[in-house]
């Protein structure tokens, strides 16, 4: 498995697939590749195949988020999720927020995640 911080190669076209697997949708290929162009990207590929991606939105000083951490489900548990989680950490200058899918509370505590404030969504 080959890991990229900052993978700026990755792409909508590669990207888009990938999401289906885990979160399907209906996602628009230039938005998408206009959000991916704005985020760093940590990527995970096996034999060439996208299997994971942990994104962050960050100013660089004060606020960096995860705005998503996914890895394909024939490919979790593996430890990849975790590696991703610590690439991110090692790799960004500010602290990083972000909120936990219901259920994955654990997963995010034993990578030595901390709870933090509450948070809330605006939906559109």
């Amino acid at each position: 498995m080959i890991y990229k911080v900052d993978d700026k190669e990755l792409n909508a076209s590669v990207f888009i697939p990938f999401v289906n697997q885990v979160w399907p949708g209906d996602y628009d290929m230039e938005k998408t590749q206009a959000a991916l162009s704005k985020t760093i990207n940590i990527t995970v590929y096996d034999d060439n195949k996208l299997i994971g991606c942990l994104r962050i939105l960050s100013d660089g000083y004060y606020f960096g988020t995860i705005t998503e951490l996914l890895v394909l489900p024939e490919y979790q548990k593996q430890g990849i999720g975790s590696k991703l989680l610590q690439l991110a950490k090692d790799s960004t200058p500010t602290m990083l927020y972000f909120g936990a899918q219901p259920g994955l509370e654990a997963f995010y505590e034993k990578n030595g995640c901390a709870k933090s404030l509450q948070s809330y969504i605006i939906e559109k």
